[in-house]
């Protein structure tokens, strides 16, 4: 008896520490994407992970090609979406996913839609959080929003990686 007294008090010790670990529930967000006439042209989810957000994006009827793909500063999707302002980068960082003095919080590698303009991907970025008040949540005072560009960004142009036009929005609510 006394063995399973000491057992079950262990036992639960357990529970509660590896429990005090665990995250809570976990955080998300989403971001319907609609193209500059308002139709909606995919959706992007969010999921805060251990090691970063993880992003859904599925997108239908884009234009093939390779397409920058970036967390903005603002969350407002106004066409052309130049409200979006500039890529979320609260660290003041230069852009580029190679650059020595690190990134925008907000670059993420291009997308690669397909001939049939339809492309649904995971994307992990290390660099935001969906926990509010962290200086790198995208739920800052003025929220974030999703964009993806006309064309592709080239890892390295300073502040937009070349990516040309907004296609796509999505605020991220």
């Amino acid at each position: 008896m006394q063995f399973h007294r000491h057992f079950a008090f262990g036992l639960l010790t357990a529970v509660f520490c590896t429990g005090a670990a665990l995250p809570a529930a976990a955080q998300s967000a989403s971001a319907p994407l609609k193209n500059a006439e308002g139709k909606e042209v995919g959706s992007v989810n969010l999921t805060q992970t251990r090691q970063g957000v993880l992003i859904n994006v599925s997108v239908k009827g884009l234009p093939p090609g390779e397409h920058a793909f970036h967390v903005h500063a603002v969350g407002k999707c106004e066409p052309p979406f130049t409200s979006a302002g500039g890529h979320f980068n609260p660290a003041n960082h230069k852009h580029g996913m190679m650059s020595p003095e690190g990134q925008h919080a907000g670059d993420m590698p291009n997308l690669h839609i397909p001939q049939s303009g339809d492309l649904t991907v995971e994307i992990l970025n290390t660099n935001i959080t969906l926990e509010k008040g962290k200086p790198n949540s995208v739920y800052d005072a003025d929220g974030s929003a999703v964009i993806i560009h006309a064309g592709k960004d080239d890892y390295k142009t300073d502040p937009t990686g070349d990516a040309g036009g907004r296609i796509a929005c999505g605020v991220i609510e």
